[in-house]
């Protein structure tokens, strides 16, 4: 398993580069922009340390984030996504959002902290009994 990166929520692209980058002294790696999703990915970190990113999601529809809901999630890649979905599953953790396309799942932690699961390299071929399974809750 390899640590990837937290996510954050921001509601000003500029206003947040400015803190991240100018004043905190992040720099910006990459950036990524959805159309038919309407959001904005912006992954950021400390020179030198570019393995340790904090993504900056800005999504195109205002909201206002209450306390910690600005806080998205924890992301990890991982060697084989449905082994360790599984594992999870054995041991009484809820796949809030199944690996349905091989690719992704979330879970949360015991206080509720979402963790996105991403499988490593390309999406493993779609198998049951995931591809069937519905979301559970939310992450």
């Amino acid at each position: 398993m390899k640590y990837l990166h937290t996510m954050v929520r921001i509601t000003d692209i500029d206003e947040s580069l400015d803190f991240y980058c100018n004043k905190l002294g992040l720099q910006e790696l990459r950036r990524r922009e959805d159309p038919a999703g309407k959001f904005t990915l912006i992954f950021l970190a400390a020179p030198g340390d570019e393995d340790a990113q904090v993504e900056l999601t800005y999504n195109w529809d205002s909201e206002e984030y209450g306390e910690g809901r600005n806080f998205g999630h924890l992301a990890y890649r991982v060697e084989n996504i449905y082994e360790l979905c599984q594992r999870l599953m054995d041991n009484g953790v809820t796949i809030n959002r199944p690996p349905r396309d091989g690719r992704m799942a979330f879970i949360r932690s015991p206080d509720n902290i979402s963790i996105e699961l991403l499988q490593k390299g390309e999406a493993l071929p779609k198998q049951e009994p995931w591809a069937s399974m519905e979301n559970v809750g939310h992450w």
